[in-house]
């Protein structure tokens, strides 16, 4: 969240000339608005608005970066020559220099700034973490009418997922062309001048490409691209973290929470989340380099393989029990912090000022880090387990692969911890007592903005509920749906294959 505030301020501060904290404010402002009063609806239809609008923009701001240096073939000539005026004296060559391996995904195992092993194999702990666990993406896929909407769903961002290289990566790399001195100054007084922060400018690079090359009216819609991008990953995470917090952690404080209750505590919690990340930039401004990529690569990679490691077991292996999983995501995290904390404590310097942070902590690469704990994750969670009691199959059926087409009946392992308001959600046309009153317009305001309007929806019957709920839990698919969103899998895989080749 901290980076998502971050990244929209400095775009704010080039094109505004506003004060980071300044943008962060007005940015969370309108953000948290919507949020707060939308919920997940709310979310999910700006987000769709929202994808087309960066999409068409970014493909804009493209044509124009590649207009401007004259074509693909000269973008990879000129790019190995962006060099800044001001070097220094002694500055080292290779921290101005482009990477000579600038224009390849796979790099050197060892001296990479993104090792091949730890791409191939540490970014894909990442990936399962986020595509599979994340709140933000589980959310959106349980709120699809069946399981072909969240296939094509899923589909459709891996195909979505295919465009920053060419939408962003590239066009930053251009930014490094057109503006050497800001992008890629080197000198820490220098730095400090073009972007506030004394380790690198790299950040800038793709704000500087909107508010210089483009001409106002587009400017302006690449504003508003970005203002929308950033809006959008803030309104996901608004509402995804409040929804954890609410159930996960607050209903085990008060196990009798009514539903108004839990209502509220979300909304304060995200007031709280958005102090916590204002008091963090200034970490992010100075963290990896002053690589905002970096710095979260670096973050998921202390912190989300214990529940990469989780999620695949409880999948994949029916032995694994709350115990083992318990202890294996508690010393996973300590480990994680140790690690994260230390770096931070010692700061991960610069080419130019290196760190010194021991090599024993600092030296592993953080894609390194993240394999190795992934590995420990996985066998203290299977050791744990089979030192502990079993889970009985009738709490298993479809949730574990081994399980996945059974047709019993589940038992499940611990009711809901809230209940909904006891007052009646029908209008009984025989019952006598007189209505309530109705509330004054300040009242409503302030229910209408925490989600506690009235509902006077009808009372469900028993069977009813239970149709419900089996239209809820049905993962059947129409046989045509079924084969059309498979086929797309299959090609978007093809053509993942192609790419990683193409620039390997």
């Amino acid at each position: 969240m901290t980076a998502d505030m971050f990244s929209g301020a400095i775009f704010i501060n080039q094109a505004l000339g506003l004060n980071i904290y300044l943008a962060v404010i007005l940015l969370l402002s309108i953000t948290a608005l919507y949020t707060v009063t939308g919920g997940l609806a709310a979310v999910i239809y700006t987000d769709t608005l929202q994808t087309i609008i960066m999409v068409v923009g970014s493909f804009i701001l493209m044509g124009y970066a590649f207009n401007e240096v004259g074509g693909y073939e000269n973008f990879q000539t000129r790019y190995m020559e962006a060099i800044p005026t001001l070097t220094g004296v002694n500055i080292s060559e290779s921290c101005y220099t482009p990477r000579p391996d600038s224009f390849h995904i796979f790099r050197d195992a060892v001296t990479g700034d993104l090792p091949w092993p730890g791409l191939v194999f540490g970014l894909t702990v990442q990936a399962t973490w986020y595509w599979c666990t994340d709140q933000v993406i589980v959310q959106r896929c349980l709120s699809a009418k069946n399981l072909s909407h969240v296939k094509a769903g899923c589909i459709l961002c891996g195909y979505l997922k295919l465009l920053p290289m060419f939408l962003m990566v590239f066009p930053g790399m251009i930014s490094r062309i057109l503006y050497p001195d800001e992008v890629a100054c080197v000198e820490p007084e220098e730095c400090l001048r073009y972007c506030g922060a004394s380790v690198g400018c790299t950040n800038i690079a793709y704000p500087k490409l909107v508010v210089d090359l483009m001409p106002n009216g587009l400017r302006g819609l690449m504003l508003s691209v970005m203002m929308a991008s950033l809006m959008s990953s803030l309104t996901s995470i608004f509402n995804s973290a409040s929804t954890l917090f609410t159930m996960d952690i607050y209903t085990k404080i008060r196990s009798s929470s009514s539903e108004k209750e839990l209502m509220i505590a979300g909304r304060v919690f995200i007031l709280v989340l958005i102090g916590v990340s204002i008091a963090w930039i200034p970490v992010v401004q100075s963290a990896q380099s002053g690589q905002l990529f970096d710095y979260i690569q670096s973050i998921t990679s202390y912190l989300t393989p214990p529940i990469a490691a989780t999620f695949m077991l409880a999948i994949f292996c029916k032995r694994v029990n709350e115990p083992g999983v318990f202890y294996g995501l508690t010393i996973g995290l300590a480990i994680g912090l140790t690690r994260m904390i230390s770096e931070f404590a010692y700061g991960t310097g610069s080419c130019v000022t290196p760190t010194n942070c021991p090599e024993i902590i600092c030296g592993v690469h953080y894609l390194y880090f993240s394999i190795i704990l992934f590995c420990i994750s996985c066998l203290l969670i299977v050791s744990i387990s089979l030192m502990t009691k079993p889970i009985d199959d009738k709490h298993l059926h479809r949730l574990c692969w081994q399980l996945r087409n059974s047709t019993e009946e589940r038992v499940d392992l611990e009711l809901d911890n809230w209940k909904e308001d006891q007052e009646p959600t029908y209008v009984d046309m025989d019952d006598k007592r007189e209505p309530t009153e109705e509330p004054g317009c300040c009242k409503k305001a302030v229910l209408s903005f925490c989600g506690l309007e009235k509902s006077t929806a009808p009372k469900l019957s028993a069977e009813e509920q239970a149709e419900l709920q089996r239209q809820l839990t049905d993962t059947s698919e129409k046989p045509m749906w079924r084969n059309v969103v498979n086929a797309n899998a299959i090609i978007l895989l093809c053509v993942c294959v192609f790419l990683h080749g193409f620039y390997g």
